[in-house]
């Protein structure tokens, strides 16, 4: 057992160690007053950034080849069903619409909503190759529709210089290549005015 001037050695200088910033005095005043308070310096902790994970590039897609279809999946009844959940979508997308809707608010409303699953069929072009093909969209681009036709045949459809009727439930919508050049995640958040007239 420590003797009283051993223990009170002790004491003082636990505290200076426990204290820095306090003066004898006043460690002195505490230990009369029987009410040691010690403080606790806590080390700042520096917040880890979180990194975060990069995607794979455009180049890095190519190289992979992720969005492209194998030839032996281009058939035309296989995205029959994904046709038909798209026209589910645009008339639950319709419901939404008064009945007192105008033609050029419902074809806003389409030009906003996606196109992967619509039956598309090419009306005018300044290349008369493309005129007359119809087919399911497989893959919208920002400058291109990738399209399947019923002839099991992929054909990739510029935007630019064509224009595109769709038709859903006796309702046409044509879509003007040349002011479509957006890509799908863009275009629902842009707003389409409308002209009386576009030209190719």
């Amino acid at each position: 057992p420590q003797r009283p001037e051993e223990a009170r050695a002790f004491v003082n200088a636990f505290l200076k160690r426990s204290m820095p910033k306090k003066k004898d005095e006043a460690i002195q005043d505490i230990l009369t007053r029987k009410a040691v308070v010690l403080e606790h310096y806590s080390k700042k902790k520096t917040k880890q950034k979180r990194r975060k994970q990069k995607g794979f590039t455009a180049r890095q897609r190519r190289e992979l080849r992720l969005f492209e279809i194998k030839p032996e999946e281009q058939r035309y009844t296989n995205f029959l069903p994904l046709h038909e959940l798209w026209k589910q979508y645009i008339r639950d997308l319709r419901h939404g619409f008064k009945p007192d809707a105008q033609p050029h608010t419902i074809q806003g409303k389409l030009l906003k909503a996606d196109l992967h699953g619509a039956i598309v069929t090419v009306t005018k072009s300044k290349c008369p190759s493309y005129v007359g093909i119809t087919g399911i969209i497989l893959q919208e681009f920002k400058h291109v529709f990738k399209i399947i036709t019923k002839e099991d045949k992929l054909k990739v459809v510029p935007k630019f210089n064509n224009v595109f009727s769709l038709e859903m439930d006796g309702f046409i919508s044509y879509i003007y290549g040349s002011k479509f050049q957006l890509r799908a995640s863009e275009r629902s958040a842009k707003k389409f005015k409308l002209k009386g007239t576009i030209d190719l």
